[in-house]
This record gives structure tokens, C-alpha cells and sequence, in this order.
């Protein structure tokens, strides 16, 4: 056993012998691991007698949060957890917390993320009530998010830089020239623009098929059950539509997809979140939004495979750059970045 899980497992036993009851003060519990992502932090499920009695509310597990304090700041997940929840979303409930060791126990979502549930039949009711997720975490929580980190230029810009860097230039092995990279430099710019010109709202940040939970129908607390909200920022309106309706992770015909942003983009212009558009202006934020978060997320892929040894991801960079090359080949501002990836492909 690790340093670690071992300081992990003494730190549990005393939060669950703190909060149980008479009857099973003495009673043991067992930890296995639940899930990990693609930053330093690590879950585990917690089942066992030791967990009976001890939470209102709880099943037969809970989730133990490690996140060490070096890499990862756990603060803002607590701080969020509690916003969404009391706008009425369904998120893990933090029990216990010691910030300056990174642990945190919540209560268990399940184990079937929408990514697993998601098919041509379930698909519109399970999209149907992550919008509406959605529209709450945009319409309910953005009026109380005055300490959130803001989605300016510089982090927009970083972000695609990612591409360039651990994709282009690490995994693909591109050499620019200096033309080639001043003409992707000024497409960059026109996506960080067109960003910034967008309302800004409350943004998870990774509202994906692998971080919402699909929920049994009889749960309390609604469906989707929404992970991994910590690094929740003050961003474009759209952001967080691209990630569901465009996911790295599984797609959707375009008509189809351009109905559901559409049809949800109305909606929150219809409640006075943003302002009345044409379709085409909507279309564009969205289009040109998903173009900024597939690089970055392209970049994160090519990073996760050299660096830390995660290559599971690649398997996700050919549809993420799918998309990509659909949409700038649809629009003659973003050519120059159709160029370059039609040149890579070839390469490769």
C-alpha cells in the first residue's frame, strides 16, 4: 500500500468512526477503485458496513476523492459542489474534507456514465435532461459566480497553443514554418474573438458524455448526476453546449446536432440570457466554440499519451479532429486551419 492510500484509508476510518452510530463503530469497509481521469486525481468506492448510518441520505457506497494538494486545489470543487446544489442540480454531496491533505468523501453517483447509456433510443431523453441541466447552471448559478476564474484571451490562446505544441509538433513531428504559424496564429485570434463576444455564463467546463451520470428514474436528486465541475469558470454561452452536443467521446449526425444547439440557444435567449440572434450568428458561436475546445482538447490527448503515460485517449483524437475539419471547411476565415490539417493528415 502506498504512502498515500495509506494516509487516504487512517483519514477515512477516523471521518467514519466520527460520524457512525452505536452499531457499527467497529465495522470495517473496503475500498476499490472507481474511477480515474486524465488529471492527478483519483476516486475510489467505498462500501461496507462502516458506511451504514453514518450520512443521511447514503446507499451502500460512497466515493473517496484523492487529490493531492501539490497538484490539485480541491477547494473549488466544494465551493461549486455547493452552488449547483442549491440550484437544484444533481451533484456529489461532500460528507467529509481535508483540504490540506486533498481528501474528500461524497456521495456516490452510480456507475453508469451517459457515454455507456447513450444509443439511437436514448439519446433524446438523455440529451433532453442534460440541457435542462444545462439551462439551470447557466440561468441559475452564473448570477452568483463573481469569484470564478475568468475565460479571457490569454487562457483561450494557451489552450490552442496546447495543439500546436504536444500534437503538432511532439506527436506529429511538424515543423512550421514561420508562415504557417503566423497564419494559424491569426485563425486563433478569430476564435478567441468570436469567444469573447459571446454572453458569458457559468461554465463547467467539461460537460461531456463521460462526466454525467445517467441516473435511475426513481432517483431524488434528478438526472444527470454532473461530475468533475472543479474547474468551472465564467465563460462563452456556448462552451459548454459544444462539449455535450460535440463530444470527443461519441457523435451525432450534424443536422441533428445543429437542431438540439439551435433549438437550446432559443431557449435561453427566449429566458433573457443573451440577446435574440439569427440562426447563423448562433450557429457560428457554436461552430467556431468547438473549434477552440477540439484543439485544446486534441493537444490534451497527444499530452496525456507523451507525458503521463495515458494513451488511451489517442483512440479519441481522429473524431475530435473530425470535427475540426468538417467546420472549417465550412467557413473561409478558419482555410488556413483546414490547410494544416489536411496537410497532417496526409503526413500521417
Amino acid at each position: 500500500m502506498s504512502a498515500r492510500l495509506d494516509a487516504l484509508t487512517t483519514w477515512l476510518h477516523e471521518v467514519l468512526h466520527s460520524a457512525a452510530d452505536n452499531t457499527s463503530q467497529s465495522a470495517g469497509f473496503q475500498l476499490a477503485p472507481a474511477s480515474a481521469d486524465a488529471s492527478f486525481r483519483r476516486y475510489f468506492r467505498v462500501t461496507g458496513p462502516a458506511i451504514t448510518g453514518c450520512f443521511d441520505g447514503v446507499g451502500e457506497s460512497l466515493i473517496v476523492m484523492d487529490a493531492p494538494p501539490d497538484k490539485e486545489d480541491s477547494y473549488p470543487f466544494v465551493v461549486i459542489s455547493s452552488l449547483l446544489a442549491d440550484a437544484g442540480l444533481n451533484v456529489p454531496r461532500v460528507f467529509a474534507k481535508d483540504l490540506a491533505q486533498g481528501f474528500l468523501l461524497l456521495s456516490d453517483l452510480g456507475t453508469q456514465a451517459y457515454l455507456d447509456a447513450l444509443n439511437e433510443h436514448t439519446v433524446e431523453s438523455l440529451y433532453e435532461d442534460a440541457l435542462d441541466a444545462l439551462f439551470k447552471m447557466q440561468c441559475n448559478v452564473s448570477q452568483h459566480i463573481t469569484e470564478l476564474p475568468v475565460y479571457d484571451e490569454t487562457v483561450l490562446s494557451n489552450e490552442m497553443t496546447l495543439f500546436i505544441d504536444w500534437y503538432c509538433q511532439r506527436y506529429c513531428k511538424w515543423s512550421f514554418t514561420d508562415k504557417q504559424r503566423t497564419r494559424l496564429d491569426r485563425v486563433f485570434q478569430l476564435l478567441c474573438a468570436t469567444a469573447l463576444a459571446q454572453p458569458q455564463v457559468f461554465v463547467h467546463r467539461d460537460y461531456h458524455s463521460r462526466n454525467l451520470m445517467a441516473m435511475a428514474q426513481h432517483s431524488v436528486h434528478g438526472n444527470p448526476g454532473i461530475l468533475d465541475f472543479q474547474d468551472a469558470v465564467l465563460g462563452p454561452v456556448t462552451y459548454d453546449l459544444v462539449s455535450l452536443l460535440r463530444d470527443c467521446y461519441i457523435d451525432w449526425p450534424r443536422p441533428q446536432v445543429e437542431q438540439w444547439a439551435l433549438g437550446y440557444l432559443h431557449r435561453v435567449a427566449s429566458a433573457g440570457l443573451i440577446s435574440s440572434a439569427p440562426d447563423a450568428t448562433y450557429l457560428r458561436w457554436f461552430d467556431w466554440m468547438g473549434v477552440q475546445r477540439h484543439l485544446k482538447a486534441t493537444g490534451i490527448f497527444a499530452r496525456l499519451h507523451l507525458r503521463d503515460n495515458k494513451s488511451g485517449y489517442l483512440a479519441d483524437i481522429p473524431r475530435t479532429l473530425a470535427y475540426v475539419r468538417d467546420v472549417s471547411a465550412r467557413y473561409p476565415e478558419l482555410r488556413d486551419l483546414h490547410t494544416l490539417l489536411d496537410e497532417l493528415a496526409h503526413r500521417a
